[in-house]
């Protein structure tokens, strides 16, 4: 399997540092640095990184609108907002521009080199841990879940209810095939009904969802 290429986004030049000799020592490659959101918006353009570890407080352009301009542009890039938990809100504006997860700022060698793998596979990247912060600290986010019944309950099928606790557990696609004994292929059209069911636009807004009706 080809190894993930990823483009670093931080204002601080030891941060960057850091997680450059954690995943080129696992074989990821790095596409490129910058230190601004700005900066970000461009070399993700012109790089193509698979992922971007993107930081939110920096100069010219925090991370979210630069988050927000690199989906707008169309970008393949699956973008990882890196936190320190010191603004919750910015978590739910991170999913509203279009992030695709979100990682700690002290996760640990096999966190980060995981979260690199997971985001280039497509999959979301949100631990149990940060949606119950989240939901604690914000309750029904309405503004990014939306009942696709209004109001009317959902109904998820055994296996579907299965696999989105599986999700909330942050697994992935092939990590839950492995786990059930199914198709990856499989697991992919169950996540898709469920998206569909619960009125979620992506993965990420689906574990909230299991969160907040119980299903986890």
């Amino acid at each position: 399997m080809t190894s993930p290429t990823v483009l670093l986004v931080d204002d601080h030049a030891t941060m960057r540092a850091g997680f450059r000799m954690i995943l080129e020592a696992s074989g990821i490659e790095i596409a490129g640095e910058a230190a601004t959101g700005a900066e970000a918006v461009e070399r993700a353009a012109h790089l193509a990184p698979d992922v971007v570890f993107m930081d939110v407080q920096m100069p010219d352009m925090d991370g979210i609108e630069a988050t927000r301009r690199i989906v707008a542009a169309g970008s393949c890039a699956s973008v990882v907002i890196v936190t320190t938990f010191d603004r919750d809100d910015y978590l739910f504006a991170a999913l509203d521009a279009g992030a695709s997860g979100f990682l700690l700022k002290n996760a640990g060698p096999e966190e980060l080199v995981s979260a690199a793998r997971v985001a280039a596979a497509g999959d979301a990247l949100l631990a149990p841990e940060v949606t119950r912060r989240v939901i604690e600290r914000h309750g029904a986010a309405d503004h990014m879940l939306q009942s696709e019944s209004n109001g009317i309950p959902v109904s998820l099928t055994d296996r579907e209810a299965e696999i989105l606790r599986l999700l909330a557990s942050a697994m992935s696609n092939a990590e839950i095939a492995r786990q059930l004994f199914i198709g990856e292929a499989t697991v992919k059209t169950h996540v898709s009904n469920l998206l569909q069911k619960t009125g979620s636009r992506d993965r990420v807004a689906a574990v909230v969802w299991a969160y907040r009706n119980g299903v986890v």
